[in-house]
């Protein structure tokens, strides 16, 4: 069997057990062929991972626009045009990645969310939300939960406006983080560790807001945080004129960016494709969106902590019905590779969350042999733990294999089971002897993933 999040490799006259793909919902297409059968790794990948979502909501966006389709749309590009994120945020850049784009045969440009006062997009939707708060309820105070990003935009945005800040912050957060909160923080404001969940840190956060009256400021079901992560769209569509982008990649965890973005683009431009893009093992949004119905996940990978979220938001769900067109999710290793390559082009390292879509965009190109394209990936953040740097860096090139196979019992059929691996290095190996077959337990290194396709 496939160990999850694992890369295989099919060797010539050996039987590989591949997992079985989940089919989807009838309301959805999906690629590549039937589910419900064996299949081979690669097509478990493109078949479970990538979601295209309902047409006939596509096809009414593109034909009447969102504006005729969602009720509210007007409403939603009013705020983004009249939002207030330009008091403390500048208009990040929109950097061609230049070795990149050779190396996938598309132009591919860098929308640079990593280069605000925080080393994030989270400034945006956390200013604009509080600065509209009323003298009232800027007078009681505000509260957030979060792992670290949105944290830091409402310890600045407090900061920036004189307010009181109460910060919950589980106690798994990375240090990086919770310094920098800290560090942005005012004399009235309070960081609090508490919880080894986001969810525990959430009820905490709760119990605040009950006790002391405090205005909760959530990190993505708002329309004002909404509206503030839209000026992202803006500032695309404003610095590529003249440009035909094709498919704009949007990090995703509660969908705030994503809804945001989406929406704005959508209103102005609905010929371009929005894909978010997920962690595979923080699937939210990609679930929701297959049900129909906002989904909790029973659990979620903190590798792109920044993304890790359960539940998304019933109001991003609601848009992102609307405006988006696909969704892919990404493995750990995935994202190494994209950080590394980001790295390469703009000699920043990106968090793990703020590489997710690069990580699409690299799979999207991979998947869809597309070529002569324009696409931008939104680099979301640049708040990385120095402790991780050395994982990133090793399976940013190799990732490992873990192979369940059987072969004929007899002479000479190990070696030529080996040498289709070989001269991959062998991590781990189990051979059990039976009468006719052996079962075979390995694990191997697995070279960069272009080189293996």
């Amino acid at each position: 069997m496939l160990a999850p999040g694992r890369r295989s490799l099919r060797a010539v006259n050996v039987s590989v057990w591949s997992t079985r793909c989940r089919p989807l919902t009838s309301s959805l297409t999906h690629l590549g062929p039937a589910t419900g059968g064996s299949s081979s790794s690669k097509d478990f990948l493109t078949v479970n991972s990538e979601l295209h979502i309902k047409k006939a909501q596509q096809q009414a966006v593109s034909k009447s626009g969102l504006i005729q389709c969602v009720p509210d749309a007007f409403d939603y590009l009013k705020r983004i045009l009249d939002s207030k994120v330009y008091d403390v945020c500048k208009e990040t850049d929109l950097q061609h990645a230049p070795k990149m784009s050779k190396r996938l045969r598309n132009r591919i440009l860098l929308k640079r969310e990593d280069q605000h006062p925080v080393y994030s997009f989270k400034l945006r939707g956390a200013y604009n939300r509080v600065v509209k708060l009323t003298t009232e309820e800027k007078q009681q105070g505000i509260t957030c939960c979060s792992a670290g990003n949105h944290a830091q935009g409402i310890a600045y945005s407090a900061a920036k406006l004189g307010i009181s800040a109460k910060i919950f912050m589980p106690t798994i957060t990375p240090s990086i983080k919770v310094e920098s909160v800290r560090q942005f923080a005012n004399k009235e404001s309070e960081v609090v560790l508490i919880g080894d969940s986001y969810d525990e840190a959430y009820e905490a956060c709760q119990r605040c807001v009950a006790e002391e009256g405090r205005v909760l400021v959530h990190p993505f079901n708002d329309p004002e945080v909404i509206a503030g992560q839209g000026t992202i769209g803006m500032e695309i569509l404003k610095q590529s004129t003249g440009e035909d982008i094709d498919a704009v990649f949007v990090c995703t965890g509660g969908g705030g960016l994503l809804s945001g973005v989406g929406l704005y683009m959508k209103a102005v431009r609905p010929g371009i494709k929005i894909i978010g893009v997920e962690a595979a093992d923080a699937p939210t949004m990609t679930e929701s969106l297959r049900a129909g119905k906002v989904v909790n996940l029973p659990s979620v990978g903190l590798f792109a902590d920044g993304a890790a979220v359960k539940r998304a938001g019933d109001e991003t769900f609601r848009i992102c019905q609307w405006v988006v067109d696909e969704m892919i999710t990404v493995s750990t290793d995935e994202i190494c590779a994209a950080i590394k390559d980001a790295f390469i082009d703009t000699r920043v390292v990106l968090e793990p969350a703020g590489a997710l879509a690069v990580a699409g965009l690299r799979k999207y190109v991979n998947r869809t042999a597309a070529e002569g394209k324009t696409f931008v990936a939104i680099t979301s953040g640049a708040n990385m733990d120095f402790d991780r740097l050395r994982f990133i860096s090793e399976r940013a090139d190799v990732s490992e294999t873990l192979l369940s196979v059987q072969i004929p019992e007899r002479p000479g059929a190990f070696i030529e089971f080996y040498n289709q691996i070989f001269p991959r290095n062998v991590t781990e190996f189990s051979y059990r002897i039976g009468a006719d077959s052996a079962c075979i337990c390995m694990s191997f290194q697995a070279w960069h993933q272009a080189r293996e396709s």
